[in-house]
């Protein structure tokens, strides 16, 4: 542990060649909500706007500084791919980085932009477990060296310097510290780190609900593969977390980890852009969401890692919308509208002065007697919808809530 801590701090050291600290910034608002003094550690402030260049860094400032051939290769959609762009354009190395034929443009851009002519990019393959078999094909093939986004020790070493970061920043040892989980390499790296300087600090994992790779491994002993993982938090959602990560985490308990739903998560993005100015991509915002599900935290000293901010504002009308349903003020419903005149104003009628309609779609129009009808609701306040309910009942309108309905709202919504 003691090498590790060194290590450590040369990687820190090294790292002020590209960047000064990220910020460790107490947060009046958060404070305020939970009675308790919380710090958050800005990784969305990095160059690249998250750690994963600390880990990129580090390993290929190694494998330089060894002679190891200077052409690296990743596979990535996201976070790692500009990574490792930086890197490369930093040590005039060659990369070339492998993403998903689905990867948004706005992620391409990007990570053109970090490398400019030190990188090449190959979209390949439909999904990310496709891509990732051609980057390492093609590394066998041209002899080029592979940087794993969380599986490798130097890796784990470059992430850990989040934490001697906030040691510094802080002054003392808090009492817990927040870490957001998709493979493993940040949260294994700040947690041996601190194993021998933060001996007293608490840990909580984030992990989202549809990606809780850290807790199945956890139950299960070893890392396990999640049958299926929700990819809206692209930045952590991980089938399997790790090998290596999961060795310096197996000494945790399953109830360490806390799970965020997805449209949860939503609703503190916006919080904290709507509230604090701050950008948050979903996994950014992870170890903020669960600050409401650790219990009480009064006169706690709590740092947060805000794990990055590449967030795409082509998104905002998704969030704004997964926030709403989670906060009970927008709902869907498929309406049995009987085929009559008067028939919408009578259900019209039946809406509150603060419900609006926000969508409003015939399904099958050629019915005789019925039609169904997709109707969105927003409104105020969620008794409002819970009021709305009840007056359809009484009037004999037949419905169906379809809100939490994964597979009808992804058809008809």
């Amino acid at each position: 542990m003691e090498n590790f801590a060194a290590a450590v701090r040369l990687a820190e050291a090294a790292l002020r060649d590209l960047f000064e600290p990220t910020p460790l910034q107490r947060n009046d608002h958060l404070s305020a909500k939970y009675g308790a003094d919380i710090w958050l550690k800005r990784e969305d402030l990095t160059p690249v706007r998250s750690y994963k260049l600390r880990g990129a860094f580090n390993a290929m400032r190694k494998l330089v500084g060894n002679g190891a051939p200077a052409h690296f290769v990743c596979a990535s959609a996201g976070n790692h791919a500009q990574g490792v762009a930086f890197a490369c354009r930093h040590f005039g190395a060659r990369g070339t980085i492998f993403m998903p034929v689905t990867t948004p443009g706005q992620k391409i851009d990007k990570t053109r932009m970090f490398g400019g002519d030190a990188i090449r990019i190959v979209l390949t393959g439909d999904y990310f477990d496709q891509t990732l078999a051609a980057a390492q094909a093609f590394c066998a093939d041209e002899g080029a060296q592979f940087l794993s986004p969380f599986d490798a020790p130097d890796i784990i070493e470059g992430q850990a310097t989040v934490g001697l970061e906030m040691l510094a920043q802080l002054g003392r040892a808090p009492d817990l510290v927040v870490l957001p989980v998709g493979g493993g390499g940040l949260s294994a790296g700040v947690t041996k780190l601190l194993a021998t300087e933060a001996p007293d600090t608490r840990f909580a994992f984030a992990e989202p609900l549809g990606g809780a790779s850290l807790q199945a491994a956890l139950r299960a002993g070893a890392p396990v593969a999640l049958p299926a993982v929700d990819s809206f938090v692209d930045g952590a959602a991980v089938a399997r977390i790790g090998a290596l990560p999961f060795e310096a985490l197996s000494r945790f308990s399953e109830h360490d980890v806390y799970l965020a739903p997805e449209d949860r998560i939503c609703r503190t993005m916006l919080e904290m852009l709507n509230t604090e100015g701050v950008v948050l991509e979903p996994a950014g915002a992870l170890a903020l969401d669960v600050l409401g599900d650790l219990g009480d935290l009064s006169g706690k000293t709590v740092v947060a890692v805000c794990s990055g901010g590449n967030f795409d504002f082509e998104r905002l009308p998704e969030v704004k919308e997964r926030a709403q349903r989670f906060a009970g003020v927008k709902k869907y419903f498929v309406l049995r509208m009987p085929q009559r005149p008067g028939a919408l104003r009578d259900f019209l009628e039946l809406l509150g002065p603060n419900d609006d309609i926000a969508r409003f779609e015939y399904l099958k129009k050629s019915a005789r007697n019925f039609g169904s009808v997709l109707i969105g609701i927003e409104t105020s306040e969620p008794a409002n919808l819970t009021a709305l309910m009840a007056r359809l009942d009484q009037s004999g309108f037949a419905y169906r809530d379809i809100t939490n309905d994964g597979i009808l709202s992804e058809l008809l919504v």
